[in-house]
Formats: structure tokens, sequence, C-alpha cells
């Protein structure tokens, strides 16, 4: 902890403003007067114009020419400047002594020298602060943390800087001699020290420049010690030389002694008492070097704010400036210096507003401003106020005053002159920040400032009359002065009232103007201002008796109230200047002269002595011509004799009297109306007739004080006799308070005792009197009732009790604190109740929940407390705090990791019993134990029974198991055995699965149930979801699709299942066949995965039939290899071979888990088997037959003779080649690879054995156009340019030449089925070039296996 540095500026409250309607802005003086009572008691107020009054800015701004005043703010306020001084003293000090000053530092902070020195003068001095040990105390004092050593530093700090400065001041160090006057022969010593001032030196042998010899020939009175202790020479080697008056002093001798030689000038303490005892200068504001234009000035001002605050003029706040500026002023670590436009003339340059007959030429819709009472230029000479009665035109008083600022330039706290009242407007700018005490706390803020200031006061006792000291607001607040500030912006006026102190700065460039007023009312302050001055000795701006004497010489014009004010101060008046001319002619002054004062001027005729103005009486003197003294000084005047003195008078006192009474006849009426309002004030009449009719007399006289208290007094019975009625009718009241205005409230008790009180010392009386006193009565009852009630014990029981008590009081329009305790009782009866309600376990079986005792306690801590309620609330609250652990741990429990043993669980159940509460998480600890225990004995059964697990109970039970929060044994063994069954799953996975696969391993497995455009859908589907997810498909091991359930829940046989795939894939083969008919729109047709028209190169699936583009799927790696190509939709698995899918199986039957993957892998197994053995007999029936025709078929001539047996022969190949294709589509559908899936599809591709028959029968499942060409020919290829490259030989229809015995694609040379039928076919070019033509020579088209079919494509 470090020293506390200033607490943070606290605004204090604001100022009353007013905003008057234009017909109150009309008189500005009645608008004063009227709002006096309220702004008095805070000094200043803030009155905004109507929106629309906007006067234009009148002045000369190019001959605006001023010198600011320098301020330095750390200067301003008084205990920073009593500070600075000390500091400047104790520098000059030590720069007398040949040193130079360097403040300490303490924690990184600047040490208080001021407030250190202060707190050791008032603990007793340095030694008995020493002696008594009391330095931590003082480094406590002053801020420092105990226990740092801080007071060891303070004290040396201390000894070394102002110990010894405390000593020159208490005298110490001056105990030397007058020194004795021996007449000696002078001694040149030019040669030895040609430039004293500069070379002089502190030793005597080390004086320069003169050789060390001659120090030898100086006479050794010279070098003797001045001291009063010593006055010897010897040692002469620590004698120091003053730089003042020559003495030497040793080194030793001094108090307190030197250690070190200083380095600079040294003073001797003769020639230190005599520099530091010259008096000090008055402060005051410098005049700035540089003459500034209002441009010029507006300019520097915005460029320090912005520069300042970092940020532009008009985005700083008002706050952040206010407490910069106390920050800064109180502070003296930091200078900051601004400047100030004040007081500048503006009679010389113009004012603001604008004057009749002045240079600025107003426009005619502003002309209204010219007489406006507002205009600054009329409001001191208006008739109202009295300064129109002073001749001479004061600047600054009756002409206003021109201020020019800029940021933080200030305006001490000061009071107006002669205590008269000031008027200030803002023109334009920034605001002005103003702070203000009322003018009853006028001389509580000067003891103030004099007691923590006191040395500034002690050499200028009219300090706060300089207009040079500022004290930061709080600080006076802290010692109990009123203080109120305003921010004034532009536009608006700030009015001070008589004797109110004020001051502020502002908050940046702005142009004000001011002027002062006096009205009425200030008269008897006026001359308490006068006696004031008198005793400052400060001098007066006008004289106030003057004022007086032409007030009354015009007597017959004068206002009644102003000529009762006049009469009033004109007997003050007269009564103490014949006393002081009594007083003077007792003196011995015989001699009389009339004289005229008011012909001089007023700096020519004040008081030597006090400064006053003269006007009635003078005392004069031959000796000295010119100067005169006030009766009050007769004595200062000079020492010749009294009868040499003569007594100057304007008036005689006999020329006064009548002066008087003329005035007291003018304010005859005026003052019997006034006597006659204090009288009915002090009677009490019967009612307020009386009151009315005095106050009706009031259109004869202004407005006054004495009137606005009849009038107050009159409005004050009328709102005492409505409250009344309104008390008396229970409605709600209108209580008025004093200062505070018309606010709508109910009375207390007190107040309603006292407002009684008040009703019977009205200077009236009034009906509602007595009624409103049994009204009281009521209410005391009702008081004394709910005492009693409130004194018992609180109990569930009492809820209607207090309920009536409560409408009862209700019915009265009082403030009645019981109502507040009887509301506290109902609530706390009513909680008790619910309490008692919510406890019931008739109503509530399960008990209370954790939500319910916690909205209970909560509702029961906002109560009041009662010890019935606090027990409650303990008993809810130890449930509460129960039933909460019991909770965690049973949460704890459930959410353990690893999860508890079920006998933890059994044993934390027991605990729950008795608890009467709802408790969630134990009820589900039980509902836990409760599943736990069901588990472990379904698993008991299945291990018991020695069945084969189903993979489906198993995974539910493990998927249960792992819902149940507690450590299951068995869980283990199962986990084991799902694990192995997955991995099983995974290992099928990847014997079976292709690269990117749609189908789950199921799918993959079992018959074909799907096919067609509902299977394309669905891999469309799943290709989009895993081209939008950017991942390849995962294969979902635990799912079950609805081909699962379909295979599970089928109780058709093995052959029934395999027919009905064999059939919708015949219905597949046959919808695809006749898609690649001829069509007309050949646009329509929707071929493979992309469902678009064919085009380009196309691929047919062995499988289904269907086309596909070869640019959305890939075709055969070798074209020329006979092997089928499946589509990727009958490509479902890569076809591991059998063994080892044999293998898999035998792996699962280990694991003993049944499920579906393993019954479909067992299925299709035997009916791989199966397939095998039927195929293999038709491939060997297939082979026999083919031997059998060769052997009959050996001689060409012989087969035209055996026809019928070659029919035969045809049937029974045609038959056997059916059964092969047959078996070829099923060998595909399975998704095993086998070698007879291979021998079949090549039995396929050399086709049945050509014969001259055109008539061919076909299989049942087949289409003609499956048929191929001959085996010898070279397969697949189209001799011709082919446009459907890429299709195998069993995917269009073909053409043979009859002379090179070729294939040719139909399609690609030109020949429909109706021509090659017709005519022969012969390739008509051999070479490169070939173009197939048509001939006569053509075989019939059942020379080839497929009959011809034309397709026409939009290729």
């Amino acid at each position: 902890m470090t020293q506390r540095g200033p607490a943070e500026f606290t605004p204090p409250p604001e100022c009353p403003v007013f905003e008057p309607s234009w017909e109150e802005f009309a008189d500005p003086f009645a608008f004063i007067n009227k709002i006096r009572p309220i702004a008095e008691k805070t000094g200043i107020c803030k009155v905004r114009p109507p929106p629309d009054w906007q006067p234009p800015f009148a002045c000369d701004v190019d001959r605006l020419h001023f010198t600011p005043r320098i301020q330095r703010l750390n200067e301003l306020e008084a205990q920073t400047r009593v500070k600075l001084n000390f500091l400047d003293q104790i520098a000059k000090f030590w720069e007398l002594q040949g040193c130079k000053l360097k403040i300490p530092h303490v924690e990184r902070k600047i040490l208080d020298l001021y407030h250190l020195n202060k707190l050791v003068a008032e603990e007793g001095g340095f030694d008995l602060v020493c002696r008594e040990r009391r330095w931590t105390k003082i480094a406590m004092t002053m801020g420092f943390a105990p226990g740092k050593a801080v007071g060891s530093h303070l004290r040396a700090h201390y000894e070394r800087v102002l110990y010894p400065y405390n000593l020159f001041h208490s005298g110490t160090n001056l105990l030397v001699k007058v020194p004795i006057q021996v007449k000696q022969e002078p001694v040149e010593i030019k040669e030895i020290n040609p430039e004293p001032e500069k070379s002089k030196s502190r030793y005597k042998k080390n004086i320069p420049p003169p050789p060390v010899s001659m120090v030898n020939f100086l006479p050794s009175f010279l070098f003797k010690c001045k001291s009063l202790l010593c006055g010897k020479g010897n040692d002469e080697d620590r004698l120091l030389l003053c730089d003042g008056c020559d003495d030497s002093y040793h080194t030793f001798c001094l108090i307190p002694p030197l250690n070190d030689v200083p380095r600079g000038d040294w003073r001797c303490p003769k020639c230190l008492a005599q520099e530091c005892s010259k008096p000090q200068e008055a402060f005051g504001f410098e005049q700035a070097c540089r003459d500034y234009s209002l441009k010029s000035f507006g300019e520097m001002a915005d460029s320090f704010k912005s520069d300042y605050f970092n940020m532009p003029v008009h985005m700083v706040p008002t706050e952040l400036v206010e407490k910069e500026f106390w920050r800064l002023v109180g502070t003296i670590e930091e200078d900051v210096t601004v400047e100030y436009g004040a007081d500048i003339a503006s009679k010389e340059f113009g004012s603001g507003f604008p004057i009749k007959g002045g240079k600025f030429k107003v426009a005619p819709h502003d002309e209204k401003y010219l007489g406006c009472g507002w205009n600054l230029n009329n409001m001191a000479m208006m008739t109202p106020s009295v300064l129109t009665h002073v001749t001479a035109d004061i600047c600054g008083m009756t002409l206003p005053w021109l201020y020019v600022g800029m940021c933080f330039s200030s305006f001490c706290w000061h009071i107006e002159d002669h205590w008269s009242y000031s008027i200030n407007y803002l023109h334009w700018g920034e605001p002005k920040t103003w702070y203000g005490a009322p003018g009853f706390a006028a001389e509580q803020l000067e003891a103030v400032m004099k007691k923590l200031a006191p040395e500034l006061f002690e050499s200028q006792p009219d300090l706060l009359h300089q207009l040079v000291t500022i004290m930061n607001p709080n600080t006076l607040m802290a010692h109990g002065v009123p203080i109120y500030r305003t921010n004034q912006c532009a536009g608006e006026f700030v009015i001070t009232f008589p004797r109110s102190y004020h001051s502020g700065f502002n908050q940046g460039f702005n142009f004000a103007e001011a002027v002062n007023f006096c009205t009425v009312d200030w008269m008897p302050l006026g001359r308490q201002c006068v006696d004031h001055y008198r005793q400052l000795h400060r001098y007066c701006v006008f004289s106030h008796d003057e004022m007086v004497c032409n007030m009354a010489m015009k007597a017959d014009s004068l206002d009644v109230v102003l000529a009762s004010a006049v009469q009033k101060d004109m007997q003050i008046m007269i009564k103490g200047e014949r006393e002081l001319r009594d007083k003077v002619r007792k003196m011995g002054v015989v001699q009389c002269e009339l004289f005229e004062y008011n012909l001089l001027a007023d700096d020519e005729r004040q008081c030597v002595k006090c400064r006053t103005t003269c006007y009635l009486s003078a005392l004069t003197c031959p000796c000295r011509p010119g100067v005169q003294v006030c009766l009050h000084h007769a004595h200062d005047l000079c020492s010749c004799p009294v009868s040499n003195y003569t007594l100057n008078y304007r008036f005689t006192l006999d020329d006064l009297y009548p002066m008087m009474n003329a005035v007291r006849q003018r304010a005859e009426s005026y003052d019997e109306w006034a006597s006659r309002v204090t009288e009915v004030m002090k009677a009490n009449h019967k009612n307020v007739t009386s009151l009315k009719l005095i106050e009706s007399d009031e259109k004869a006289f202004p407005e006054n004080d004495l009137l606005r208290q009849l009038r107050l007094v009159t409005q004050d019975a009328e709102k005492c006799s409505s409250v009344a009625q309104q008390l008396l009718n229970g409605k709600r009241q209108t209580r008025y308070r004093t200062g505070g205005g018309n606010s709508i409230n109910q009375l207390t008790v007190e107040e309603m005792r006292s407002f009684v009180r008040q009703l019977y010392n009205l200077p009236c009386s009034l009906t509602q009197a007595p009624l409103l006193k049994e009204l009281l009565n009521s209410i005391e009852d009702f008081q004394q009732h709910s005492e009693k009630l409130l004194s018992d014990e609180v109990s569930a029981d009492s809820v209607s009790e207090v309920e009536s008590l409560l409408e009862e009081g209700s019915r009265f329009d009082v403030c009645l604190p019981e109502l507040l305790l009887l509301r506290e009782r109902l609530e706390q009866a009513r909680w008790l109740a619910v309490v008692q309600q919510a406890e019931d376990l008739v109503l509530n079986p399960c008990g209370l929940s954790l939500d319910s005792m916690r909205r209970l306690i909560d509702r029961g801590v906002g109560l009041t407390p009662h010890p019935s309620t606090e027990r409650t609330m303990a008993r809810l609250q130890e449930l509460l705090t129960v039933s909460e652990e019991l909770e965690e741990k049973a949460q704890g429990l459930l959410k353990a990791r690893p999860p508890e043993s079920l006998e933890t669980l059994r044993s934390m159940l027991t605990q729950v019993d008795g608890v009467p509460a709802y408790l969630p998480n134990c009820l589900l600890l039980q509902d836990t134990v409760n599943r736990a225990k069901e588990w472990l004995q379904e698993a008991e059964d299945l291990q018991v029974g020695g069945q084969t697990l189903v993979l489906s109970s198993l995974s539910d039970m493990v998927l249960r198991a792992h819902a149940i929060p507690v450590r299951l044994e068995p869980l283990d063994q199962l986990e084991v055995l799902v694990s192995e069954v997955q991995a099983w799953k995974e290992s099928a996975a990847k014997t079976f699965f292709i690269k990117n696969s749609y189908f789950t391993l199921l799918e993959v497995l079992c018959p074909r149930w799907e096919v067609g455009s509902s299977l394309k859908k669905k891999m469309r589907k799943m290709k989009g979801e895993c081209m939008s997810s950017g991942k390849k498909k995962l294969v979902k091991l635990d799912s079950m699709s609805d081909v699962e359930r379909a295979l599970s829940d089928s109780k058709d046989s093995a052959s029934a299942v395999r027919l009905k795939e064999l059939e919708s894939l015949c219905a597949l083969r046959a919808a695809n066949e006749s898609k690649l008919l001829p069509t007309a729109d050949c646009a329509a047709l929707k071929v493979c995965m992309c469902q678009k028209p064919p085009m380009g190169a196309m691929l047919q699936c062995e499988l289904c039939r269907d086309a596909f583009h070869s640019v959305c799927v890939r075709g055969p790696s070798d074209p020329l290899d006979p092997e089928a190509w499946l589509c990727p939709l009958c490509l479902r698995s890569t076809k591991p071979p059998l063994a080892k899918i044999q293998t898999l199986l035998s792996s699962l039957q280990h694991i003993r888990v049944r499920l579906p993957e393993g019954d479909a892998l067992r299925y299709m197994i035997e009916r791989t088997v199966s397939w095998q053995r039927r195929a293999r007999e038709v491939i060997d029936s297939y082979d026999h037959s083919l031997t059998s025709q060769e052997c009959r078929g050996a001689s060409p001539t012989q087969s035209h003779r055996t026809t019928g047996h070659k029919r035969k022969v045809r049937h029974y190949i045609t038959d056997c080649y059916s059964e092969v294709e047959e078996l070829m589509v099923e060998g595909l559908l399975l998704q095993v690879s086998v070698p007879e899936t291979q021998q079949l599809y090549r039995l396929l591709l050399s086709g049945p054995p050509t014969t001259n028959t055109s008539h061919t029968e076909h299989p049942p499942y087949l289409t003609p156009k499956h048929s191929s060409p001959q085996r010898e020919v070279r397969m697949g290829l189209c001799v011709f340019e082919c446009v459907l490259t890429g299709f195998s030989l069993l995917q269009v229809y073909w053409v043979q030449c009859d002379c090179c015995n070729r294939w040719f694609h139909m399609i690609c040379v030109g020949v429909s089925a109706e021509l090659a039928a017709e005519e022969d076919y012969i390739e008509s070019d051999k070479g490169g070039n070939r173009s197939p033509t048509l001939s006569s020579s053509i075989p019939s088209p059942g020379c080839v296996t497929d009959p011809p079919r034309s397709l026409t494509y939009d290729l």
C-alpha cells in the first residue's frame, strides 16, 4: 500500500433548473422574485429560456482582441498552493545553503513534505517524535502500510530535508555574535580574487586564483569563526566563507553541522535570515504575452483540449472533464497551464446582445431583443434594479463583462461586489460548470477555507475577494458546507443570489457575458456588505450611502415597496452617522465644512485606512492634503492635534431627516398594510375570510416578501382544509412540505398528529379539525390491537385474524408501519400453512420433492425472521441437505465409471428408507437394482439352457446391460461373444464386399429380392448419400434391413425361394430386352444407371439384359476374353471361391452363435453345391450330344438324306441349350466363384449346332436374340467401323457375309431385318474402306442363329 491519492471527485447535487413560460419570461425581475424562495437556498440556479428565444450574437468579432490571464491549475486550489508555497520556501532555503532540493520518493510516490512537516509539528516536534518512536504512527497517518519500515525512511528524509529548515525558523542556527567593527588597514585583494561573485571559495586555504603563498599575508581576523560557540580561527581547512557577507564559519559549528561542502553558493545563518524574512509577493494571475483574437484563441483552445484528451472536442464527456479538472488542481506532480479571457469590457468591443444605437445591424425580426429585459445591457438599469440610482457606469456591474474561456480555465470562489445578484448568459460554445453555496453558508465556507489554508489568509486577509483561490467542493461538503452544481449550456442563464459564493470552470471554448443587478430585498445586505468591507479594508465599488440618498431625493417617484426599504435603510444610516458625528465632536473636532463628495471620483474620496468610499462625512487635516478618513477611523488620520481636523459633510442631520420623512410618507400605506398583515398572522381568527380580505389588497402593492408570506399562509390554510377533508373521506391526500412542493403521499401517524396540531395552530379555525382528531384516536386503537397480535407466536391458524386486521387498517388513508408488519406476519402464517400442507402425507403421499423444498425455503428466505419460521426453515433445510446428499450419492453411483456392484447399490438403498421426501435419483437407483436382478436372471437362464445363442437376443442383452449402471459379471462373456461375431462379420464383409459396395452383407448373401427400377432408385439414393458425405459408405453390420427381416420371416422352402428369384429376374430380363426393340422415339428410351437415352458405346449386362453407357460403368478389362459381364446392380460381391466360403461357415460354427448372415451363408453354400451338381450333368450331356452329332454328320451329302433324323437331334440340342442358359443365369446369381459358370458361358457363346431349318424353338427364359454367331468366326468384334463399339456378342443383331463368312452388326452395315431376309449380303470392299452391299445370293435369315431384327438408335 502506498500513500492515498486524492479521492475521485464526486459531483455535488444539482441546483434548481427553471423553464419559464413566455408569460413568466416577459418580466425577468418578477420571475426572479418568484423563484427566489427556492433558488436562494442553493445559492445558484439555472434558467432555460423558451425555445424560440434566440438573440443574435452582436459582438464585433473582428475588433475583439484581448490578452488572457495565465492560470496554473495546481496553484488555484488553496491547499495545493499552500503545499507549493511550502516547497518553494524549502527549495529557496536549500538553494541559499548551496544545495539543490530533490524531493524524495517513498514507495514509488513523491513524499508529501508539507503533510510530513505538519504531522511532526502536531506530534510535538522532531525530538519528541524520535524519543517516543511515533514515526510508524505518522507513516500510517500518511497512508503507508505498517510493517514496511516506512517510519525509518520518513525520519531519515525529515532529518535531512526538513529538520534544518525548522531549526532555521526556530532561530536556533542564529547563535552568532554581532561582529565587532575593528579598524584595520584595508587589504588589497583584487589581484587575489578578481571576480568575487563567481570564484569565492568555501575553504580559506583554497581561495583561488592567487598562489598558495599569498594566503599567509592575509590578516588572520578575516577568517575567525563567527559562531557564538566558537569565535576562533583554528581549523582553517574547515572554515566556510559566506557568499553574502564574507563571514566565516566552521562546518562543525553550524546548527546542524555540515558534513559535506555545499556545491553552490552558501549563505551564513545571518544572511539566510535576511533573505527568508522578505515578504512573499501576493498571489495573482499573470497576463499572457500574446494578444488573441477570438478566432486564434478558439483554435488554441480546441487544439489544447483535443490534444489533452486525445479525441475530438465534441466527444469528450463533461463528467470526464470535471473529474480531470479537480484531479489537476489537487496534485503538485502535474503542472497544467491554461489561459482565460476574463473581464473583457463590453463597452469597448460591444456586447454579445444587440443594443440600441450599436454598430450591429439588427434584423427586423430580432428588434424585440433590443428592449428585452433579459438583454444584459438592460437588466442592470431597469426600474426594479436599485443600481439605476447609481450615477456612474460601473464596468462589470452596470455594464456587462465578456468572458472567453477554454478547457480548464476557471473562476475561483467569490461573492459578487456588494453582495449583489449576478446573471450570466452563455452565448455559444461548450458548457460552463458552476458550483455554488447559499448565502447563509458564506461565513461557514470562509471559516472552512481559513481553517484548511491559514497560511494564505495570514498574508492576504481579503483572499476570497481576489478571485484567485479555489477549493474542492468535496472538501467543503465534507466540512458541512452545502454545495450545488450545474452545467450551463449555450443559450442558458445562471443566476447567483446575494452573498452566494460561486466558482466553476469552462468545459472548452465558449463565450459568456455577465452583469450584476440588485433588487429591493438586497438593500439590507448591501449595508452589511459595506460594514464587512470596512473591516477587511476593501474598497467599495460605489457608495451605498450615496445611492440611498439619491433614492431618497426621488421619494415621490419611488415604488412603495422600495420606499419602505429605503426608509428602513436611512434610519440605520442616520442613526449611525449621528453617533459618529457625536463621537468626533467629543474628540474635539470643531471645524465643519460642507463638501460635495459626489463631485469627486471614487478613488479620490476613499478612507486612507479602510478604503471605504466617503460620502456623508469625512475628516481631513491640512498636513495631508487630499487625504481623508471616515469617521470610524478618526484616530488614524495623522498625529496632529484633533483641533486641526475638519469635518467635511455632504448633508447636515437636519437635511437628512426631511429626506427620510418624505420616503416614510411614500411608504406609509405599504407599512400600514404590512402591520395589518403582521397582526393577522399573529392572531387566531375563526375562519379564512380575514386572510382573504387582507390578501385582496395586494393589488395596491407590488410583489414583496410580506405579500408572499401572506399568500403562503392562506394557501397553507386552504391546503390543510383540503387535506383534512380527503383524510376524512378516505381518499388519498396531498401533503405539502415546505420547500418540497406538492407530493402525493400518505401521512404517517406522527405526521398526522403534527397535522392535527397544525390545524389547531393555524391563524384560522377549520371544521375538519375535531373529526380528524377522532380519526386519529381510531388509528391509535388499531395500532394497539396490531401491537398485541404481533407480539404473539406465529401459527398457521392465525391467517384469518391477520387478514381481518389488515382489512381494518387499509381503510385508514394513513401510512401505518403496522400494516407492513401485519403483511409480513400474514406471509409468515401463510408460509407455515403451505409447509404444513406440503408435509401432509395424506395430501402428498410421495412426500416433499427437492424442488418443493427449495421453493419453500426460497419463499421462507424472503420472509421477515421470526422464531417460528426459523425453526421450520431449519427443519426444511436439514431435510433438504440430507435429501441432496442422498440424491448426490445415488447420482454418483448411477454415473460411476466403472459401475459399482449390486451390493453397493443395495446398501445405499437402505439409507433412503425413512426419509420423508421424493428422491428421483434414489427411485432410479431402486429401478436400476430391479433391472439388474432381472438381467442376471435372464443371463443365468441362457447359460443353464445350453441352447445355441441367437445374435439378436445376445445383442439385446448386451445393450440392456450397458443401459444398467451396475457391474454385471456375465456381461464380459457376452461381450466377448458379440465381439467374435462382429469380427466374423467383418471378415465375411472383407471376403464378399467389392469396393464401394452399396449392399449390406445380408443383402449380398441372401437371394436377390430387389430387382428392376426399385433397386436402381435405392442404389442412386445410396450413391448420392455417399457423395454428399464425401466418405466411403461404411458396412453396417449391426443393423437389420428389410431384406434381413424378410429372410428371417420367410416360411418358404429353398426351391420356392430359388424359383421366386428366377421368376423375378426373368421378368426383369424381359422388360430390359423390350426396351431395346425398335421404337419411333428413341429419345424417350431410358437405359443405364443414369436413366438417359442410349448414345455412344454401350454395354449389356449378361444377367439383367439392361444396356449401360460405357462412360457410366466399368466395362470388361479384356473385350476379347469370353467372360460374362455384369452391371453394378448385378455384381454384388467379389464372388469368392467356394472353399473360402466354407471356411467362413466353419469358423462361425465354432462361435456357437446363430445370426442371419450365418443362415444365409449356409443356404448359399447348399444352393451352390446343388447348382454345381446340376451344371456338371448338363455340361456332360451337352458335350455327349455334340460328339454324337459330329459322328453322324461326317458326310455332307448324307445329311441331306437323313433330314428327319437331324430334326430330332436338333430338338434335343436346343432343349439342352436352353437348360445351359438357365443354369448360367442361376450361376451368375450365385455370389460364389465356381468353374462351372465359365464353362456354361462358353457353351452359350459357341451356340447350338447350326442346321438349314429356319424355325428354332427357344427356351422359356431367353428371347431369340440371345443366340451367338458361330464359334469359328472372331466373335464379339464387328469388322466394319462399328458405332456400337463395346457391345458384346449378345447385345445387338448380326449379319454374316455370304462371301467371307465374317459377321457384322446390322446397324453398322445399314441392313434391315426385311432386307437381310430377302437378299444375300456381300462385303463390297475387301480393303480398308468396306462398304456393305446386298446381293441375290444372300442366304435366308434362317442361316443366322438370331432372326434378323433391326434396332434404330439416334447415336
